[in-house]
């Protein structure tokens, strides 16, 4: 204590900064930093959660780029944020923009479009695989006959299986962007638009001119975050396609399916590693890419 005491203000300041912070950084290092490091060693070896790992060097890299698997789950997984990501922003905006122009009912309709993203993955995702069944247990399909039209094979087709998961995907994470947009959309001070309205200036002027621009944060925050949420999608593929994982052909199959069939169907923990680690860097490359694009020019 006598060392404490001799510390000046200053330096007590700091001590007690550290003191408060050791928590979080004792927290980071064990849950996060040190498995995040133990995954890139471990894709160096060769390990099947019963024997010694065995330094194998490069091996599982040089297998994962020989991999015709790897590649076409690289493919789908693109496929996924290339076409979820604007599909869902843009559907999330103009629902967001039209609800916060309406009075009747908004917090009811607020919370009707915010509730998928609180319903269970697991439960959505069994739901919309029933949807999907042929007639007579598909909704869908039970439609499209009460028209005279023929049945869509959604989940066995190697065309149909990834739209047919994609859309319960988008769907379940519209109710959390659109929250967030019309917290954009209410931080607009009012102000501006009147200025406009009195300008005469035309609604598409606005929107292009004022809205958007200042909601470029949000739009770069709900970028990344969406971007993200369709690289490491995992729950609907493997919860609509239980008796096939992955889909016909590996059509549907993203890289964290693959991980997870590499680790714990196979148990080769060292490639599941390797493949961890490359979805690690295509996350953040992406990320990183996507703010130097988005962010504000200087």
């Amino acid at each position: 204590m006598s060392f404490y005491r001799n510390l000046s203000i200053r330096q007590k300041q700091v001590v007690w900064a550290w003191a408060f912070l050791a928590l979080p950084i004792l927290f980071y290092t064990v849950i996060r930093f040190y498995p995040t490091l133990n995954a890139v060693i471990l894709s160096f070896q060769s390990w099947n959660l019963l024997g010694p790992r065995e330094w194998v060097g490069a091996e599982n890299y040089i297998k994962l780029w020989h991999d015709p698997v790897f590649w076409k789950v690289f493919r789908n997984t693109f496929v996924y944020l290339i076409l979820g990501t604007p599909i869902s922003l843009v559907l999330s905006f103009v629902i967001a923009y039209q609800l916060d122009k309406t009075r009747l009912l908004h917090g009811t309709l607020r919370a009707l479009y915010f509730l998928p993203f609180l319903t269970s993955t697991v439960a959505m995702a069994w739901v919309w695989r029933w949807f999907y069944q042929p007639v007579p247990i598909g909704l869908f399909n039970n439609f499209l006959a009460s028209l005279g039209f023929a049945q869509i094979s959604f989940l066995n087709s190697t065309t149909n299986a990834l739209p047919a998961i994609l859309l319960p995907a988008i769907w379940a994470g519209l109710g959390f962007q659109i929250i967030i947009f019309m917290a954009g959309l209410r931080a607009i001070p009012t102000s501006y638009y009147e200025a406009a309205r009195i300008d005469g200036v035309s609604g598409w002027t606005i929107m292009s001119e004022i809205t958007l621009p200042l909601l470029k944060p949000t739009i770069v925050f709900l970028v990344v975050f969406s971007s993200i949420g369709f690289l490491r999608i995992f729950d609907q593929v493997f919860n609509m396609t239980t008796n096939n994982p992955g889909g016909p052909l590996d059509s549907t199959k993203p890289l964290v399916l693959m991980i997870y069939q590499t680790a714990f169907s196979s148990f080769d923990m060292g490639y599941a590693a390797a493949q961890t680690v490359v979805l690690f860097g295509i996350l953040l490359v992406v990320s990183l890419l996507q703010l130097r694009i988005l962010k504000d020019k200087p």
